[in-house]
């Protein structure tokens, strides 16, 4: 008994002369690297009271990869480039080899290397400043840790400073932390947090940066060299012009594997004599990295993900996140697609030409974005842009040619797009049909209306007591027609009427029903509730809209009337490979539909809109000839659509609709709208589509439009026969 006593008091009394040199040893440590204030004492204190579970939560910043709907790589999205992987991932060699460079006492010691405290008391007591500072692997996470959470510049400061603070943290939490932690979690994690330089965060960026390999993968001589960068990434960089430092660090490494049993001596030779081989990778970030065609699409994409709620308070926030958050997109961007609609804008018009040739593709019944296609390269880099076609501009501005990030085709604000022209007569159409105005409703058409709405007296269009009076583009459009007829023929004379009818307030109300949002000041006060009855020229499409939201329309009506929110995913899963959900519990890459006009009313205005394309009405006469006759015959299957221009061709359009994907396509000028595109370049947009169309529905099944009811058609329905009676 009196053995055990002494035994036990001659334990303890070693134990508080080891803590008493350790405490001496650790004061003398951080003595030189800076005098703890009472404040800093207080922040110490503070930070002292972390609790291990927020540093074993706690998970770095990893990239966010982005794929096109076939699987290939489309973009990806960081600000640290890091992907995690587990330790089971990574080869034994850097392992050992991160060990070895960093922590050789790593398996023996609880969170702090009091041998090593020592050693570097010593040598800084030499230096008479700090010359080893005896941060173990655990230390080193936790000091990451800190940073990385840090919300504040005050934050990242206090985390990273050289002072005795905050040393004293990171030695309190890492004893902590390998209370709760064990060592080969710690070692994966800190794998996982650690800078090799090159902007590789992590084992697996720097594998890949580095060696363009995995983790796994990795020699002796390559692991040596990655875990002898973190000392210092800098200064031992393989990729410099002199790689002497890095050689040099890479061989001290190997040495210490050979000490810790890790390697053996032949081994070791080895990988001392293999020159450093790197195969270097630049991970691309954000949508300028992109393929050229992919950009536009790309930046869709990031805009739309700034407006979604889910991922933060504001856009900043949201941006974040998808820099942060390791998430994994799959888009709905098809590269067969994307690649035929950039083919078909490319044989029309260059990349050098003012005027943008483009076109945007969207799935009917899921709002899904399939294309987003211009004679553009996405690109900041204007030097070698071409003159802008405004006159009063060219001595101070360039043009938006061949470069440009400018959201030509819709999905962002700073754009407001440009005037539709007759392809708004649709809206009218639609609001006719839901009012109960039949497709066989007849009016005759003269070459020009007077109407009730006013104008200017400076317009064209201005007429007796400043009505505004339109014309049709040619006297062959005067006469009786229906909207079967009027709308193949584009007859604007017979759309104004049917929008006095009607109200031009319903055609501007149904627009915004199906998608469509105002963005320039004028629109926004002409479509506000007390000017939109007087809008009367808003059935000819003097509004800004999008390829985008055009598309979305059109495939509103092809769809029964659905209306999708034009969306860029088809799924997004975080870091741990769930779904993103919303607060309703809702993916928020499901599609957005809603009913927003009825089955019959849709079905009606594809009947009148097959006028246009010459496939002909299932119930009505389209009045012997149309304004793009050779589209079904090009097509070569059920198409319905309208074209549409502006005045003095400013702009043209055509959109095309199938009950699988519908087309928007567009020809202007983005830099200056008075320029017109001329009658040579008015087609462009309905060939484009039309030939898309082709293409991209190529070996897929044909599918045909329902026909309309007879009330909507404006024809009785046939009798119904009497059944037999037996006799």
């Amino acid at each position: 008994m009196i053995t055990r006593t002494l035994r036990v008091a001659g334990g303890l009394l070693a134990l508080l002369r080891t803590g008493l040199i350790v405490g001496l040893a650790v004061a003398a440590l951080i003595y030189p690297l800076a005098a703890v204030s009472g404040m800093g004492a207080k922040k110490g204190a503070d930070a002292l009271a972390m609790p291990p579970d927020a540093l074993r939560q706690s998970m770095p910043a990893q990239t966010t990869h982005v794929y096109a709907a076939d699987g290939s790589m489309l973009a990806q999205f960081y600000e640290e480039y890091r992907t995690y992987t587990p330790l089971a991932s990574m080869s034994p060699n850097i392992q050992h080899a991160i060990v070895a460079a960093e922590d050789a006492r790593f398996w023996e010691h609880h969170g702090v290397d009091f041998k090593g405290v020592a050693r570097a008391f010593v040598a800084n007591h030499k230096a008479g400043g700090v010359s080893q500072g005896a941060s173990t692997i655990t230390m080193q996470y936790v000091r990451n840790v800190l940073r990385d959470t840090a919300r504040t510049p005050a934050e990242v400061n206090a985390a990273t400073e050289q002072t005795g603070a905050r040393k004293l943290r990171e030695m309190k939490l890492a004893i902590e932390l390998e209370k709760h932690m064990g060592k080969r979690e710690i070692l994966e994690r800190y794998l996982n947090v650690a800078y090799f330089g090159h902007r590789a965060y992590g084992i697996q960026a720097a594998a890949e940066v580095y060696f363009s390999k995995k983790p796994a993968d990795l020699t002796v001589s390559e692991a040596a060299l990655l875990a002898g960068l973190v000392q210092a990434p800098s200064s031992y960089d393989p990729a410099a012009s002199d790689a002497k430092a890095a050689t040099t660090r890479r061989n001290y490494v190997i040495d210490r594997m050979v000490d810790l049993q890790y390697v053996n001596r032949t081994d070791a030779t080895t990988a001392h004599a293999a020159p450093i081989a790197l195969k270097l990778t630049d991970p691309p970030n954000d949508c300028l990295a992109t393929q050229s065609g992919y950009g536009f699409f790309c930046a869709m994409f990031r805009s739309w993900w700034a407006d979604q709620p889910v991922f933060g308070a504001n856009s900043t926030e949201r941006l974040e996140k998808l820099r942060r958050g390791g998430y994994k997109i799959v888009t709905s961007l098809d590269p067969r697609v994307q690649a035929i609609a950039e083919q078909q804008i490319l044989k029309r018009v260059g990349t050098r030409s003012p005027y943008a040739l483009g076109q945007v593709a969207i799935e009917p019944g899921t709002g899904y974005i399939r294309a987003m296609a211009v004679n553009r390269v996405y690109s900041l880099d204007r030097a070698s842009n071409g003159p802008h076609s405004d006159p009063r501009q060219r001595k101070r501005l360039r043009g938006n040619y061949p470069n440009t990030v400018n959201p030509l085709l819709g999905g962002g604000d700073e754009m407001a797009g440009y005037q539709a022209g007759s392809t708004f007569k649709m809206f009218t159409m639609l609001a006719a049909l839901e009012q109960g105005l039949p497709l066989s409703t007849a009016i005759y058409s003269p070459k020009t209306v007077q109407t009730k709405y006013k104008t200017g007296r400076d317009s064209p269009a201005h007429c007796g007591n400043d009505n505004w009076c339109p014309s049709n583009a040619s006297d062959a459009m005067t006469g009786r027609q229906t909207m079967w007829s009027g709308f193949g023929k584009s007859v604007n004379t017979f759309f104004v009427q049917l929008e006095q009818r009607v109200g031009a307030d319903s055609a501007v109300r149904m627009a915004e029903r199906l998608g469509l949002r105002w963005r320039t000041g004028i629109d926004q006060l002409q479509a506000s509730p007390a000017k939109a009855k007087g809008w009367g020229a808003f059935t000819l499409g003097v509004a800004d809209t999008t390829p985008l939201e055009m598309a979305g329309a059109f495939a509103t009506v092809v769809a029964d009337g659905v209306h999708c929110d034009p969306i860029p995913v088809t799924s997004i899963t975080d870091v741990n490979g769930k779904p993103v959900v919303d607060d309703k519990g809702v993916e928020v890459a499901k599609p957005r539909c809603a009913q927003v006009v009825g089955v019959d009313v849709a079905r009606g205005a594809v009947d009148a809109a097959r006028c246009v394309t010459g496939y002909k009405a299932a119930m009505g006469d389209c009045g012997g000839w149309s304004t793009a006759p050779r589209v079904f015959p090009t097509v070569h299957r059920p198409v319905a659509g309208k074209s549409g221009t502006t005045d003095d061709d400013r702009a043209a359009w055509f959109v095309g609709m199938t009950p699988g994907l519908t087309i928007a396509g567009f020809i202007a000028d983005p830099d200056n709208p008075l320029h017109r595109v001329g009658t040579g370049n008015a087609g462009k947009p309905r060939e484009t589509v039309a030939e898309t169309l082709r293409d991209a529905l190529a070996g897929t099944p044909v599918r045909g439009f329902t026909p309309p009811s007879p009330q909507i058609a404006g024809k009785s329905a046939a009798p119904k026969p009497k059944p037999r009676t037996r006799t």
